[in-house]
């Protein structure tokens, strides 16, 4: 039988499902005692209402415990929640794009729909947060998004107060105008709007000083790109490609929307590169050499070549990532060889003419 010690300590590691932190981190573990009949007691206090985790978080206390164990969630009052997530947005330290930021942006871009930019970025995350990294996602692309639906969210963000608490999925935390937008309504905005929701998923989500966060960007170079430029000086550039001359040639134009703002341009991801057949022989269906071709124009590496995979496909449907999907595939090591590659190449160090160093 363990102690009360030792049973507060085992609950303390449990995760809460929406913030994805330990109960014993976020201070959430009121109340723990051993209490009559070998049956022992646990209270946390939740700072939501209408709390949509409490099944999923009480199964998870009463594994820990390894015994039997009555939980009680008692839910905070609005005073006491919103201090609770104040103090907990301030000790997270600066905020994406703010100046001692430790977290590094990535913007997955290309001049034209079509090549898969989505399913980069969510199996690019996946693969990070497999590597464990904390990773968030922006769903950039307004008028197309689809990363909850590859990512498998199953719940809405939650609010407290002014802050927004994004969806975890695959510990992956994801935002997006799916989460806001009816499914027979279209996003009709014009630039000032799409500037606002931008500055809204940068500014008032909750990312929890991620050590990653991937934004998703619509195809082209207009509204959407420059904002993302001005909120988010210090991202990265990935550009996606296929492999067919068209799209490379498309591509540069987010590369020269890049160099424009003074974006670096990180690498080349070249997807749908191939398909390989049950007798192991690869058809390269939409020609070849587009991707080395667009790194070697822009000299920067081709980071990562992604085949086609009915699997990816069908996991993308269904919100399973490839590296579940089918682990162990070419896929799977395609892009884990890609978060391999991007982790290695830190951000360029930017000089500035005017700084001198006197000797």
């Amino acid at each position: 039988m363990r102690t009360s010690e030792e049973l507060e300590r085992a609950l303390g590691e449990v995760i809460e499902p929406a913030l994805g932190r330990r109960l014993g981190d976020l201070g959430l573990l009121t109340n723990v005692e051993k209490g009559l009949l070998g049956v022992a007691r646990a209270q946390v206090s939740i700072p939501f209402p209408n709390y949509p985790f409490a099944d999923e978080l009480s199964r998870s206390m009463q594994e820990a415990a390894g015994g039997r164990l009555s939980v009680e969630l008692v839910t905070m009052d609005e005073s006491d929640a919103t201090t609770f997530i104040t103090r907990l947005v301030d000790a997270s330290g600066p905020r994406v794009g703010q100046s001692g930021s430790t977290t590094r942006v990535l913007a997955v871009s290309s001049g034209k729909g079509g090549v898969g930019k989505s399913s980069v970025t969510t199996n690019l995350a996946v693969a990070f947060s497999r590597q464990g990294k904390k990773v968030g996602v922006i769903d950039a692309d307004i008028w197309g998004f689809s990363i909850p639906k590859m990512l498998g969210v199953r719940s809405a963000p939650l609010v407290i107060g002014a802050t927004i608490i994004p969806p975890l999925a695959f510990g992956i935390k994801a935002m997006s105008m799916d989460y806001f937008v009816p499914e027979d309504r279209a996003v009709v905005w014009r630039g000032p709007m799409l500037h606002k929701a931008i500055e809204q998923f940068l500014t008032d989500v909750f990312w929890d000083n991620p050590d990653y966060l991937i934004v998703d960007m619509p195809p082209g170079t207009g509204d959407i790109a420059i904002s993302m430029s001005q909120f988010l000086p210090r991202a990265q550039v990935l550009l996606v490609t296929t492999p067919q001359p068209t799209a490379q040639r498309v591509a540069r134009r987010a590369a020269l929307m890049a160099d424009t703002v003074n974006q670096e341009v990180l690498g080349i991801v070249e997807n749908m590169s191939w398909f390989t057949a049950d007798d192991g022989k690869r058809y390269e269906l939409f020609g070849s050499g587009g991707g080395a071709a667009l790194a070697e124009e822009l000299k920067v590496p081709l980071l990562a070549q992604i085949p086609l995979l009915p699997a990816m496909r069908e996991g993308a449907d269904q919100g399973i990532p490839v590296s579940l999907a089918a682990p162990g595939s070419e896929a799977a090591e395609a892009f884990d060889h890609l978060a391999t590659g991007v982790e290695a190449r830190r951000p360029r160090v930017r000089t500035h003419p005017q700084l001198v160093i006197n000797s």
